[in-house]
């Protein structure tokens, strides 16, 4: 199967250089995270076109078959125009559709006025245990442990791709304490890809978003030229237009859909 999404491939190449493991079954993968069986977008199936009328049986059969024990249902559909398919078929299977934007750039747009922040590659223990309290600052302390174990797993699993020559982690610090943050990954393929773009509440509409990513963009440990930077990002969310201001260009869409477990 061969992938058209930048989003997907993008996805696939950061999964896969922390241990996952893809199977291609023809028609669609299965993705597969044994670290880390609880995160969905980690274990879940990808198809080569969105659900047409009937394939629901057929979806979750072979979801099921993959994943007996999982609750949840997550299936990617490759392509990148957008298409979610039959509504009916989501009935059906349970899910809703989320479709996300694909923005790329070869470069980025120069910078202004810099911000008032020492922004530098992440290196020590104490920087890398502020990003896990970044996350938490953002979106909230998990209401169990469970939760905050996932996202344990999550910050170690990017130290470790860093630390494997795979990408690096930019901060932007006020008085040594992380305000933003955001990691940038890359293969041999010239595509690079950034992830989990944060800023902390109290530090917004500083600038310090924007210089987290051009940082990253210049100076991040990569294993081969780039020519290609991928972000994805929700289009109703205020972060997009800060993309957009950067020099990233709306290029797909990407389709998720899913029930939660």
């Amino acid at each position: 199967m061969k992938i058209a999404s930048l989003g997907f491939r993008t996805d696939l190449m950061l999964l896969e250089m922390g241990g996952s493991v893809v199977t291609d079954h023809g028609r669609h993968l299965v993705v597969r995270t044994p670290a880390n069986p609880g995160f969905h977008w980690g274990n879940f199936l990808l198809f080569e076109s969105p659900p047409q009328r009937g394939d629901a049986s057929r979806w979750s059969a072979s979801f099921e078959a993959e994943f007996p024990e999982a609750k949840y249902r997550a299936f990617g559909v490759d392509g990148v125009a957008g298409s979610v398919g039959d509504r009916t078929e989501h009935q059906a299977l349970g899910v809703t559709a989320e479709v996300n934007t694909v923005l790329t750039a070869d470069r980025l747009v120069s910078s202004g006025a810099a911000p008032q922040a020492d922004v530098r590659l992440l290196t020590r223990d104490d920087e890398w245990r502020q990003v896990l309290e970044l996350h938490f600052a953002c979106y909230g302390l998990p209401s169990d442990s469970d939760g905050r174990h996932f996202a344990e797993r999550q910050v170690a699993g990017y130290r470790s791709l860093c630390e494997a020559g795979h990408g690096s982690w930019a901060g932007a610090f006020v008085e040594d304490r992380l305000c933003a943050g955001a990691g940038l990954f890359a293969d041999a393929s010239g595509l690079a890809r950034f992830q989990n773009v944060a800023t902390h509440p109290d530090f917004r509409r500083r600038g310090l978003a924007s210089a987290v990513i051009r940082h990253a963009a210049q100076r991040a440990r990569l294993p081969a030229d780039i020519r290609r930077l991928v972000i994805v990002a929700d289009p109703d969310d205020d972060a997009i237009r800060l993309y957009r201001a950067l020099g990233f260009m709306d290029a797909e869409q990407q389709v998720q859909l899913h029930k939660a477990g």
